[in-house]
């Protein structure tokens, strides 16, 4: 088989699994892989995990690839709050949350963070539209900040939340206080109802 009639048939996928190959082609030589890699047709993901080199100068295709090498997962922490703006860092890593065990990856995309809730807490995210009318899986701003104060159990003091350097006319216009305190409930988490209410008071909200 030919690159090209390989690009021709997934090219459109921009990143595949090795599955999505198998199904199209059964007996498909998985050392063609390795060698398109070598030759920069491909950008090796993870292990079983691909991209048409193409996609990399594409905007948005690194948060993309982040819901598709490791899901369930959705756009959350740290990349979530940046992009929003209620933090003032630029952030390196793109963080998620998954039901799978917590997990990291890198790869010519990006550097990729993965942290594992329970099952019932994958919720509080929506599709965002992105380029080729694809979407990204990405939590709303106030379950970005509660899965921080949930997996980072050292934002435990005013002084800590304070060195988040939330961005302070967000909190007082645009943050949903009653979804936050709603999605807070469903945590069923006594620690985190505490950094909750430890956040409003530091923030003044």
């Amino acid at each position: 088989m030919t690159f090209l009639e390989f690009r021709k048939q997934l090219f459109d996928l921009a990143c595949f699994n090795i599955y999505q190959v198998y199904a199209w082609q059964p007996d498909f030589d998985r050392n063609n892989l390795t060698r398109w890699v070598k030759k920069g047709y491909l950008i090796r993901l993870r292990q079983g995990y691909f991209a048409f080199s193409e996609y990399k100068s594409k905007p948005d295709y690194p948060i993309y690839v982040a819901n598709r090498i490791y899901a369930p997962s959705y756009i959350s922490l740290h990349t979530a709050l940046s992009f929003y703006g209620m933090i003032p860092e630029a952030v390196v890593q793109i963080t998620s949350v998954t039901s799978l065990k917590t997990e990291s990856f890198t790869n010519d995309f990006g550097e990729y963070s993965y942290k594992n809730v329970k099952e019932n807490l994958m919720f509080g995210y929506e599709l965002k539209p992105m380029a080729d009318n694809r979407t990204i899986q990405f939590a709303s701003p106030e379950k970005a900040l509660l899965d921080l104060l949930y997996l980072y159990p050292f934002y435990d003091s005013e002084q800590e939340l304070k060195e988040l350097r939330l961005d302070e006319d967000f909190l007082q216009d645009d943050l949903n206080k009653d979804l936050l305190m709603d999605y807070c409930a469903k945590f069923q988490s006594k620690a985190l109802d505490y950094r909750v209410k430890l956040f409003f008071k530091t923030y003044g909200l």
